[in-house]
Parts: structure tokens; C-alpha cells; sequence
């Protein structure tokens, strides 16, 4: 499980995506089925490591060492460029915590939601790397007498609820013939773990258990690879979590591809691990599975290397047409192509060009892939922020009565995974010693698998967890704070009166 901001609450919550950084106005690419050329086998390396709240030079050190030729990162947060330089990858992708010895790029058609790593020139596969949310662990509700039935109820709340933007995509590029990867920490168990036969061998747990996120992602035609290697729970228990005792770190494949080899990578002379290190500070271990895969081709897609810029940034753009008579035009957000900011020449059908936005207005804007006749052919966003660009917080209005709810909204973001609003009393507001009396992620659940915004909502109400619910009277402050950590971006103040007094 994540190490988290503080454990005892979280927010429900509505969230406003007013600016979907990593989704905006995509098309083409895996939205529109394509015909696919498959290329030649090839063996592929893939890694899955939490490597705890940001990771460290041990961290580094098993990456760099186990050397695998993709890697889903979980927890890296904004020190992913840090880890690349360390361990020797070329690509990285921020938003998507991934690590590559190739290309990535995060496609139109792709929502921010999934890469294609070109693993040959103008042969890709696709990959998904998700963290879904800690809170409510099943096993621990089971073992306190919870019910079956309510507790595959709350595991679809909290964590199969999250996945469904992905399972969006996943489906058809399956269908379509890519090779397809997820990686990740679900914080839940597999059922594949939960059968009949283990009855009995944890606390709390007389029947099998049907956990819903492995239940849904093998009904939508993944292998969960470790599973495959090593078919026998109880012979191979594959822990990847000691702390929880359970396997909650999972490398699944789809498509044309065979698993070789699945281990545990973790603390040496650890139960399960294959491939041990001396010195191990994860809370995780990681699985490392060895595939024959065999590529197909790029579709038509236009990429961009990040999502978020900041203006004067060189941004770098990817592309692949039918065609070599093709141009790359930069507009406004949802704007057509003769709407063109900038414009430049594709050569060939397969490249890159680069851009300089030093001339661009902040906000919004599209990438948008062009054929000779000025036709779109596809199209992927990306945010530019200002200069000196500061988080800012608010309330909708400053005073609330007591039990009324409290929207909190943001602006100009940072766009991380897991950023998180916290509330304290206004007399207790200081995040790196104070506690926090209710929080909730930007993302909410899902902030582990949708791409991160620059803005947003949420509403803290009647349904929040935590304490107190209704705030009495008193005066609180609220925070933006920055990838899990207590390090506040920006803050604002708002006043909570009894009823009437207002």
C-alpha cells in the first residue's frame, strides 16, 4: 500500500475537470481501428516497482540494476526525471510514471490515459501504468467481519470505479491486435489468490473472494503473468506487500505477446523473491516478467513529449501519417487547422519536428496532424502555463453555516498524480506539523489513473469522511499540497458560523 497523507479521512467528493490536461481535445489514434502490421518477435523486459513515497539511492540502484527495458514506476511523483538520469533510461513519461529504453509516446486517441512505446522504429505497444486509491482495504474489512457482498461493493467504489476511462481503451486496442501492458499497485488482492483452496489461510476469509479490479481485467482479456509462471497460490504465494501480507502488485498482458519469465524482485532471501537485493527500502517488491512480443505498427497519431509546458519550453512532437506530403499545425484548444498558431512541414511519414512556445498564449492548445489537402488526421492536447505561474486556491464563498457544504476549487496546478486538498483548523495550519482535519485527492480515487489537471473542484459534504462532519464554528484554512507529501502550493481562508449568525 502507498505511504499517504494523513490516513484517517478522505473526501467525498465532486470533481470539476475544467482544464483535463493530458485528455483534452484528442482524436485518432486508438480511438479509430486501424489496420495493424505486425513485425517480428522480439523479447521485452517489464518491471513494476512502488518505490515508496519518491524512492531513494537504493531505489535507483535495483532499477538500474534489474535493467528492464519498460518500467511502471508507482510513487515516483515529480522525481521521475531525477530517477531516468540515475538508471540510465532515455524516455520518461511524468504523467504516466513510466520509464523506457524507447520512445514513448502519449498518442492522440489515448486521453493522457495509456503510451505507445516504440519499441522499433514504427512498431509500437501499448502501455498502461495505474495506482489505484489505498483507502478501505478489503482484506482488513473481511478480517473485521464485513461481509463478502459489501466488500467487493466497496472495492467497486473505490477501486474498480477508477479503472473505467482505461478499461475504455483497453478493450478496443486489445480487439485492434496491440500488445498491451498494465502495470501497477491496485491495492486490492486477485481473486486468482482467493479460490477455494486458500479458504482458511488468511484471517478472516471462509470462502473465496471474486476481487473485483482482477475479476473485470481478466474478463477483459489480460493474463495476470505472474499467475501464469507460478499458477499455485499457496506453493507460490508471490507477496508483494508484506506489511498487508497480500500480492497487490500485478504486470498483466494482453495481445500477441507470451510470458517467459515472471519473478519477485525484492529483499534478499525474502519467501517468493527471484531476484534478491542486499540493501531493500521499498515497502514493495516489484515483478519483473520476461515476454516474447511481437509489435505492430504505429497507427497514424500525432504525440507530444509532455502535456505540460511552460511557455519558452521546446516541445517536441512526434508523428506518424500515411504519406510523406504532411504538415503539423499548433491552435487553439478544439480550434480547426486553418486556425494555425504555428505551422510546419512533415518530412516523411514517420518523425519529429520541434516548436519553440516562447509565442504562444498560455492555455490550452492542440496538435493537430495534417494531410497535403489541409484534412485532419489527428490530434492530441497540451497546456501551456505562464512564467512564474503560482497554485491558487479558494472557497466558493468564505462563510458557511454549519453543515453547509464547502466547494474548494484550483487553478494553474502543477498537473502530479496524487496532489491532495487538506483541511485545518485555522489556529493548527501548518501541514508539515499540523494535523489535518478532512483531505481529499485532486483526482479523488482515481488519481492514480486519470492524467493529472491544472484545475479543478471538489465538494467537501454531508457524505465526507472524516472529522468533524459538520465543522462546528471556528475559523479554517485549506491547501493545495503537493504529491502526497505535506508541502503546501497555495491556501486560502474560509470561516464556518452556527446557523443564522451568518
Amino acid at each position: 500500500m502507498p505511504a499517504r497523507p494523513p490516513h484517517r479521512a478522505r473526501i467525498i467528493a465532486t470533481l470539476v475537470l475544467a482544464f483535463a490536461v493530458l485528455s483534452a481535445c484528442t482524436s485518432g489514434g486508438g480511438d479509430e481501428p486501424q489496420a495493424l502490421t505486425p513485425g517480428e518477435p522480439m523479447r521485452l523486459d517489464v518491471l513494476v516497482y512502488n518505490i515508496e513515497y519518491g524512492g531513494d539511492g537504493s531505489t535507483d540502484a535495483v532499477i538500474r540494476e534489474v535493467d528492464a527495458d519498460i518500467v511502471g514506476v508507482l510513487e515516483s511523483y515529480n522525481r521521475l526525471p531525477e530517477i531516468a538520469e540515475n538508471t540510465g533510461y532515455p524516455y520518461y513519461n511524468v504523467s504516466l510514471q513510466i520509464l523506457s529504453k524507447y520512445p514513448i509516446h502519449d498518442p492522440s486517441g489515448g486521453a493522457g490515459l495509456y503510451a505507445l512505446i516504440e519499441v522499433r522504429p514504427g512498431e509500437v505497444v501499448a502501455f498502461f501504468n495505474h495506482h489505484l486509491d489505498y483507502v478501505r482495504y478489503g482484506p482488513r474489512l473481511l478480517d473485521k467481519g464485513t461481509s463478502v457482498d459489501d466488500v467487493i461493493a466497496s472495492e467497486n467504489d473505490v477501486r474498480t470505479s477508477a479503472l473505467e476511462a482505461s478499461l475504455g481503451k483497453m478493450g478496443p486496442l486489445i480487439d485492434q491486435g496491440y500488445p498491451t501492458f498494465l502495470t501497477g499497485d491496485f491495492n486490492e488482492p486477485s481473486s486468482l489468490d482467493y479460490g477455494q483452496d486458500t479458504v482458511g489461510t488468511r484471517p478472516g476469509i471462509d470462502e473465496p473472494v471474486p476481487w473485483p479490479v482482477s475479476e473485470v481485467l481478466l474478463e477483459t482479456g489480460f493474463r495476470d503473468t505472474y499467475r501464469e509462471v507460478h499458477p499455485d497460490p499457496l506453493q507460490d504465494p508471490g507477496l508483494t506487500h508484506r506489511g498487508v501480507g497480500d500480492r497487490i502488485d500485478y504486470l498483466y498482458a494482453a495481445g500477441p505477446s507470451e510470458t517467459l519469465d515472471s519473478q519477485i524482485v525484492g529483499k534478499e532471501g525474502e519467501p517468493d523473491v527471484g531476484i534478491g537485493f542486499a540493501e531493500w527500502t521499498s515497502d514493495h517488491f516489484g515483478v519483473l516478467s520476461t515476454f516474447e512480443v511481437t509489435p505492430v505498427s504505429m497507427p497514424t497519431m500525432v504525440s507530444v513529449d509532455a502535456a505540460l509546458k511552460t511557455q519558452g519550453d521546446t516541445l517536441v512532437v512526434s508523428y506518424s501519417a500515411p504519406g510523406d506530403d504532411n504538415s503539423v499545425v499548433i491552435v487553439p484548444a478544439g480550434g480547426d487547422p486553418d486556425q494555425a498558431e504555428v505551422t510546419e512541414g512533415a518530412t516523411g511519414s514517420l518523425g519529429g519536428l520541434t516548436f519553440d512556445t516562447s509565442d504562444l498564449q498560455p492555455g490550452g492548445h492542440d496538435v493537430v496532424l495534417v494531410d497535403a489537402d489541409g484534412a485532419e488526421l489527428a490530434r492530441v492536447g497540451f497546456w501551456l502555463r505562464e512564467v512564474g505561474a503560482e497554485v491558487k486556491v479558494s472557497t466558493d464563498v468564505k462563510t458557511y453555516e454549519v453543515g453547509e457544504p464547502i466547494e474548494v476549487s484550483w487553478t494553474d496546478g502543477p498537473a502530479n498524480r496524487w496532489d491532495w486538498i487538506g483541511v485545518y483548523e485555522a489556529s493548527k495550519s501548518d501541514p508539515k506539523v499540523d494535523p489535518y482535519l478532512l483531505w481529499g485527492y485532486t483526482g479523488l480515487h482515481a488519481s492514480g489513473t486519470l492524467p493529472p489537471t491544472v484545475a479543478g473542484s471538489m465538494m467537501i459534504g454531508p457524505d465526507s469522511q472524516g472529522g468533524p462532519w459538520p465543522l462546528p464554528p471556528g475559523e479554517y484554512v485549506v491547501h493545495y499540497l503537493l504529491t502526497d507529501r505535506y508541502r503546501s502550493a497555495a491556501s486560502a481562508t474560509f470561516e464556518v458560523t452556527s446557523s443564522g449568525s451568518r
